[in-house]
């Protein structure tokens, strides 16, 4: 009797091993295939479409403002914006015409997540009537924000605009540790946005802040 539980141990462990290597060989080829589709550069966005900036990294407003100064017609929303930032405070050190582009751009206050962003975005291109949407977020961030993007708003064409972060753009930058733990954490958000499960499981709670409406700037 105590030689068949042991045989039986061993077969379960074997096969708990060639579960969990069977699931990581999958994650990691997942992880590559991520990687494969992040979007590449883009190219001339059409003219008149609405613009949507998702705050969180670096060059993102930048690249938003250059868009919207080079189509007078183009309305923006950088979505969530934090309740004490004012429009100057966006644009200072950007070089731009900050005062003729500021009557053309919304601050969304209430967003806190991507899942927020979304919902923002959404609400404010529905009051615009907008039905084309450049997204800008950083390249790794895009699959996840398009996701939540579509099912807010299923109707409107969204144009992903990423903007590839400065360290990417060194020599062998993507394959840095820094660069892949990363990516590999937005793949884990990714994944968990695909499964409808929530927004981060692994961030911490954030603590409430005043929610208020987006408003023109500043």
């Amino acid at each position: 009797m105590p030689g068949l539980r042991h045989q039986a141990l061993r077969r379960a462990l074997r096969l708990a091993g060639a579960t969990l290597a069977a699931a990581g060989l999958l994650w990691v080829g997942g992880f590559g295939l991520f990687l494969a589709s992040l979007p590449p550069q883009p190219g001339d966005p059409p003219r008149g479409a609405g613009i949507v900036v998702l705050t969180g990294g670096a060059g993102r407003v930048d690249e938003g403002l250059r868009l919207l100064e080079a189509d007078p017609s183009a309305r923006l929303l950088v979505s969530g914006v934090h309740h004490t930032t004012a429009y100057a405070d966006l644009v200072r050190g950007e070089g731009r015409a900050s005062e003729t582009l500021a009557g053309r751009v919304t601050l969304g206050r209430s967003a806190r997540s991507t899942r927020g962003n979304a919902e923002e975005t959404a609400a404010w291109a529905r009051t615009q009537g907008i039905d084309t949407l450049i997204v800008v977020t950083s390249s790794y961030h895009m699959p996840r924000a398009l996701l939540l993007l579509r099912r807010a708003l299923p109707e409107a064409s969204l144009l992903p605009h990423p903007v590839t972060p400065r360290a990417w753009r060194e020599p062998g930058g993507r394959l840095s540790p820094a660069s892949l733990r990363l990516a590999a954490q937005e793949y884990m958000k990714w994944l968990a946005a695909l499964a409808g499960v929530t927004e981060d499981p692994f961030a911490p709670t954030p603590q409430a802040e005043p929610r208020t409406a987006a408003r023109t700037a500043p």
